[in-house]
């Protein structure tokens, strides 16, 4: 395998779902099918067991299961990382030795989840433990809606001191943030966009790719917004941000995370499944209100 680096983690690298059948088992087939039509249209990475991957409903050896398949079905066209975020040190080294077992070239990893609160030689540790006791690039994950603890541009910069990290998953909503962090860390790590609506920004500012919810939506465009976002404002770039922005912030009202995205990816023919539990499929006025969206902005089949 061909671990990731700072050069090679770029472009646009989707988190994939995990399609479950009604009674909650992965259905490994179509897993396979979405990561190769994500490739298809332009992925240049593969995220296994991220938000969208609902890795909180996944064990390790799920975990390690659906990276084989897709390490498998990407054949080496594009690198695959593995979410390996858990609360303790224990478990989260424990899945990056699954990630490394089966086959990833990196994994991503959030502070400790549901702590509240680290000091600065907490976080340290926690990086220090993992990078020691799995030699795999690490790609950072700062999302302080759902980590709770938000990564401070020190703390990134600290933590890259002591742990192999290649790149971090920037989802902290203040473009001010995302701003400095690409000004102070970008010639030593890639920092990959989070939030949608920031893309193509990002991708103007330096940024050389993102790692978010939405875009796949778009086809095969979402293997040119990095090209966009570089280029100076037209047509395309006022046409990709407005539908990024709408598709995300439709995306992030409905339902429970990530049941209104399974239910899009659904819509546009893609065998994304339900939701497992605790979640539910979603359904009613909200899944009427994001077909109509989707129509809206020509992203259902046969517009």
């Amino acid at each position: 395998m061909t671990m990731l680096t700072k050069d090679t983690l770029k472009g646009f690298v989707p988190a994939v779902v995990t399609p479950f059948d009604a009674r909650g088992e992965i259905m490994a087939d179509a897993f396979s099918d979405i990561v190769e039509h994500l490739i298809g249209i332009g992925a240049q990475g593969i995220c296994v067991a991220g938000d969208n991957g609902e890795s909180w409903a996944l064990d390790r050896d799920e975990r390690a299961r659906l990276t084989r398949i897709a390490v498998d079905r990407s054949a080496g066209r594009v690198p695959v990382m593995m979410g390996c975020t858990a609360p303790g040190s224990r478990q989260t080294i424990q899945y990056a030795q699954a990630a490394r077992d089966a086959g990833a070239s990196g994994i991503l990893v959030m502070p400790q989840t549901y702590v509240l609160k680290a000091t600065r030689e907490e976080l340290l540790r926690r990086f220090e433990l993992l990078g020691k006791a799995v030699d795999m690039p690490i790609v950072l994950y700062n999302s302080p809606r759902r980590a709770v603890i938000e990564l401070s541009i020190d703390d990134v910069e600290a933590i890259t001191g002591v742990a192999p990290v290649v790149g971090i998953k920037e989802s902290n909503r203040d473009i001010g943030h995302l701003t400095r962090l690409i000004h102070r860390m970008g010639d030593r790590i890639a920092v990959m966009v989070g939030p949608a609506y920031y893309i193509l920004i990002g991708s103007a500012l330096g940024a050389p790719g993102f790692i978010a919810t939405g875009p796949e939506l778009l086809g095969k465009t979402a293997g040119r917004l990095m090209e966009i976002g570089r280029k100076a404002p037209d047509a395309d770039y006022v046409d990709a941000h407005h539908k990024l922005t709408i598709v995300y912030e439709t995306l992030m009202s409905l339902g429970t995370w990530p049941s209104s995205f399974k239910a899009a990816l659904n819509l546009q023919g893609l065998p994304a499944g339900v939701p497992r539990d605790p979640l539910l499929p979603l359904g009613g006025a909200q899944l009427d209100k994001l077909r109509a969206t989707l129509d809206e902005l020509g992203l259902l089949p046969g517009r």
